[in-house]
């Protein structure tokens, strides 16, 4: 569900100073400006982009690429990695999209457009107790950033998601860090697409058309190399998750900021769950996930289906904000009871907003037999409010 991305991008838009259409390169500003002007100004109206209103068909591979008729997109992939000697990783590759405009503009220059792509790429490296992160930006003019299918591609300046072949089910991985940190892997997709809600729709909230399309690759076997930055090269092979979503929606007016799960476990089932947190601290209606077997059959999960609680909290150092930092998860229809832990309590973004996005260890019983495994947790909401930031 991952909806932080359509505030990220929001905030991208305002920092390259306010402008509807990019015709000039621009220096890149500090994460500190992009922020303070951010924080100070209002999102750009949706107006006439086109909403999620009802689902609609699939047509793959070219719905991997960019819908512009969409105000907001991203494209997201997570993994957990072991190396040969036991070292274990965690990454996160992210790409958004934002329309500032529903109509293209009249092509003057190449460097003119009306689409602008902003990534994360962030790394855990749990034997060494540390987590990188970095933001890039760039206008989707000029071959500096885009996204595209068939074939599938996604990509800015030199990180890249590329399909090989023309599909998404099978891609390459490229990101590097300005500290020399890299990561580069092929990914193949092991079950079936998944979309979630109903047929691919999901709504975020009970206001018409305030929801998204979305569908998840939720087990990618991944395998090839991490450098880290002092240049030690590491053949590593694990698990990865692919999201895609794209909508022209918000928050609602009462919720505050949303808890995104994505789980794989080690007997080959995956859930993906995400709760919209309201002010009042309840749980919105809207909230769910969905249950995926061994088999990629799925079954979708309400807010009602899923009993999740907080054992353990953190304070971040950096904001003072105090996010969840271990979990029990229980879907009793379905037997499935685990905890949750981050693989290092520190996996805040400290970017244009700051927000916890790391792997985690998962450990407990599904159908009354022992089950572990790994994945991703996104928190937002809890550093500073999202309601009304875009």
């Amino acid at each position: 569900m991952n909806m932080h991305r359509v505030l990220l991008l929001v905030f991208l838009l305002l920092a390259m100073g306010g402008g509807w259409v990019l015709t000039r390169r621009e220096p890149r500003p500090s994460a500190t400006m992009r922020l303070d002007v951010a924080e100070s100004l209002a999102a750009p109206a949706d107006e006439g982009f086109e909403r999620a209103l009802a689902p609609r068909p699939f047509d793959f591979p070219r719905d991997h690429g960019a819908h512009p008729s969409f105000q907001t997109e991203w494209w997201y992939y997570t993994g957990n990695l072991l190396a040969e000697n036991g070292d274990r990783f965690g990454f996160q590759l992210t790409f958004f999209r934002r329309g500032l405009t529903p109509q293209p503009p009249e092509p003057r220059s190449a460097w003119q457009t009306n689409q602008v792509y902003f990534a994360h790429f962030a790394m855990t490296d749990r034997a060494r107790q540390r987590f990188h992160a970095e933001e890039r930006w760039a206008r989707g003019a000029a071959g500096l950033a885009g996204a595209e299918a068939p074939p599938y591609r996604v990509w800015l300046d030199d990180w890249r998601v590329e399909a090989i072949g023309e599909d998404a089910d099978h891609v390459r991985l490229f990101a590097t860090h300005a500290d020399g940190a890299l990561l580069d892997l092929v990914a193949q997709a092991q079950k079936p697409l998944v979309l979630h809600g109903e047929a691919g729709w999901s709504p975020k909230d009970d206001a018409p058309g305030n929801a998204s399309y979305y569908y998840s690759f939720t087990r990618l076997l991944a395998e090839g190399r991490i450098t880290r930055p002092d240049g030690t090269a590491l053949a590593v092979r694990g698990t990865a998750w692919m999201d895609h979503e794209f909508s022209t929606s918000a928050l609602g007016e009462d919720q505050v900021g949303w808890d995104w799960f994505a789980i794989q476990l080690d007997d080959g089932w995956e859930l993906m769950y995400f709760q919209l947190r309201r002010t009042d601290g309840t749980i919105d209606t809207v909230s769910g996930g969905t249950l995926v077997a061994p088999d990629g059959s799925t079954t979708m999960l309400t807010r009602d289906d899923v009993q999740l609680d907080v054992e353990a909290t953190w304070e971040s150092p950096h904001t003072a904000a105090v996010y969840p930092a271990a979990w029990r998860l229980r879907v009793p229809a379905h037997a499935l009871d685990v905890r949750i832990t981050p693989v290092l309590p520190d996996q805040e973004l400290l970017v244009s907003v700051q927000y916890w996005e790391g792997a985690v260890d998962v450990r407990g019983t599904h159908g009354e037999r022992p089950v572990q495994g790994v994945g991703y947790v996104e928190l937002t909401g809890y550093a500073q409010s999202m309601r009304g930031r875009f």
